[in-house]
């Protein structure tokens, strides 16, 4: 069992802290509509669009990234790579939800490239180890 720990701990990792992120953002989602009184949809209220647009957001990027993740293990991809996308991608997700929040453009922007960056190289990783 420890072995299997051991080969996904990355993986673990993403999950674990990627999922927090989203079931907090999803808290908040929740939270506006119930004290704007927002049943469905965003009322109108830009407070409670941007936090949808944030949820949605993570919803879109962090599945994706996980099966490449997972993909790379699978493929026998290293342990630096591993930590380093994970990492890497983590911190993104955060300043990537924080600048939309509060907004803070640059903020959301680098976030946003760092994303991209993170999942361009987990493809380019994820291709050459398939070579």
């Amino acid at each position: 069992m420890d072995a299997l720990i051991k080969d996904y701990y990355w993986f673990t990792v993403l999950v674990a802290s990627n999922g927090l992120l989203l079931l907090l953002l999803t808290i908040n989602v929740s939270w506006l509509r119930m004290t704007r009184r927002i049943g469905v949809g965003d009322g109108g209220n830009k407070q409670l669009l941007t936090a949808i647009r944030v949820h949605s957001n993570g919803t879109e990027q962090v599945p994706l990234f996980a099966l490449i993740v997972l993909a790379l293990i699978f493929s026998g991809a290293s342990e630096s790579l591993l930590s380093g996308l994970v990492l890497v991608f983590t911190g993104s997700r955060l300043m990537h939800a924080y600048g939309m929040l509060f907004r803070q453009l640059r903020l959301r922007q680098i976030g946003a490239g760092i994303t991209y960056l993170a999942q361009a190289v987990a493809l380019v990783g994820l291709i050459i180890n398939c070579l």
